[in-house]
């Protein structure tokens, strides 16, 4: 019986070691805000505590690249950006997309920021293997699931799974 205890108790000590771990890595790694673009609202002290930015190219079919001041003004705040789906339509990578709509997401970032995204990261996180291929023969980085687990993102419009006042607290 107290092998038993003494076991669970060197469990509970490991989990609680590596909730302490996480719980750090968020307060101390680099913050992102996704869903950044004109035609959404995003709070300015959520943009200037963010050091990484997902930029959707084609909001609402309206590209970025028709808001040049707004492109301006996203480039004089030094942070890295990131594409963010090509329309950020519900699932959209987990259906057909092509390469040409891919290259159409790159080419108007680049209409916007004067260079091509390095970094892709799917609406909703959601990707299936296809289109994980295409991305890469692309040349663009994926980044999924685990960056949102050590880093704090927050989200234009408040409209992510939690708060920004919650991730803020995690």
């Amino acid at each position: 019986m107290r092998r038993v205890i003494r076991a669970a108790e060197v469990i509970f000590i490991i989990i609680l070691f590596f909730l302490l771990l996480i719980w750090t890595l968020r307060v101390v790694l680099p913050r992102q805000v996704d869903d950044v673009s004109p035609g959404i609202y995003c709070e300015k002290e959520i943009m200037e505590k963010s050091r990484y930015f997902s930029v959707i190219p084609l909001y609402k079919n309206k590209s970025i690249a028709d808001n040049i001041s707004w492109c301006n003004e996203i480039l004089d705040l030094n942070k890295t950006l990131i594409m963010h789906g090509v329309y950020h339509s519900y699932n959209e990578l987990l259906g057909n997309m092509t390469l040409d709509e891919i290259e159409f997401g790159k080419e108007e970032f680049r209409k916007c920021f004067g260079y091509y995204p390095e970094i892709f990261e799917p609406p909703q996180l959601a990707l299936s293997k296809e289109n994980a291929k295409l991305l890469e023969s692309s040349g663009l980085r994926i980044r999924a699931e685990g960056f949102n687990l050590f880093h704090k993102v927050y989200h234009c419009s408040d409209s992510g799974k939690y708060s920004n006042s919650f991730v803020d607290r995690l």
